[in-house]
């Protein structure tokens, strides 16, 4: 792979996973829509693919620092047995992720065989702008949203199962997220933030799991365009963030289920 193409590609991940366009269903499709000279196989691309979400997960753990320390403080507090809302807040994360950690484990080769599937990839980009419009008018019912701080274990749970579907490529992780928070009464804003934390942890576990395939033999063409790709990735990830969490402090997700429809009838269209 060259450097070049990492760079695209790397540039791609970095608006996708945070505006929730699916950047796994788009990773797929790119290769076969540009014909791209890259033999797509899931052994082969798939680490390269976690080298993107890795920095992807950087730049979110970058952006919200200030967060994680005051969550994670709050925690072993918590543990402590002194309970308070930032502690409160860390367990709903770790419930939250907990669905898609589950059946990634546990469907690991058999969701690799999608990485090859771009016409599936191209109609889940579509079935993902349904989801953003369920979002929408979840969002549109309960104007005044609910905190995150509030959520209970049951809700978070639920949001964690919404999230566990963006296992297949062309559901977006964060789409899905924000349409569970919204389905559980959050605001939008706080519904985006609790995506954005969600996709921390996830994002790190398929790294750990993932990253060392790059130090095989048989990896060692992949790791410069890995690093350029991920290092991309992260850059555009971060100002994603600045921009979609002011953005979402008064807008919604119509549009952003207008643009994911015209991605996936293009897609569908390029592929066939």
């Amino acid at each position: 792979m060259s450097i070049a193409l990492a760079f695209w590609l790397g540039l791609s991940q970095g608006i996708s996973e945070l505006f929730p366009f699916s950047s796994l269903g788009i990773l797929v499709v790119l290769p076969h829509v540009l014909h791209i000279p890259f033999r797509q196989t899931g052994a082969r691309y798939l680490p390269f693919v976690v080298a993107l979400h890795v920095g992807t997960a950087l730049a979110l753990l970058l952006y919200f620092r200030k967060t994680w320390i005051r969550l994670v403080g709050g925690w072993l507090r918590w543990l402590g047995g002194s309970h308070n809302s930032d502690g409160w807040l860390f367990w709903v994360i770790i419930v939250a992720t907990i669905p898609a950690g589950i059946v990634g484990l546990l469907l690991k080769h058999r969701l690799e065989g999608l990485f090859v599937a771009p016409r599936i990839a191209a109609l889940f980009l579509l079935v993902n702008a349904g989801v953003l419009w369920v979002g929408e008018r979840w969002r549109r019912r309960n104007r005044h949203g609910g905190r995150l701080r509030d959520m209970t274990l049951g809700q978070a749970l639920k949001v964690g199962l919404f999230q566990m579907f963006a296992l297949i490529p062309g559901l977006s992780r964060d789409g899905l997220s924000m349409a569970g928070g919204l389905g559980q009464k959050l605001s939008m804003e706080d519904a985006a933030r609790l995506a954005f934390l969600m996709a921390t942890p996830i994002i790190g576990a398929a790294a750990l799991l993932e990253l060392p395939h790059l130090m095989h033999h048989s990896m060692v063409g992949m790791r410069t365009p890995a690093l350029v790709g991920g290092l991309t990735a992260g850059i555009v990830a971060w100002l994603s963030t600045h921009f979609l969490l002011r953005y979402f402090r008064r807008g919604g997700l119509a549009g952003l289920a207008a643009i994911s429809f015209v991605i996936g009838v293009l897609a569908l269209v390029l592929v066939r």
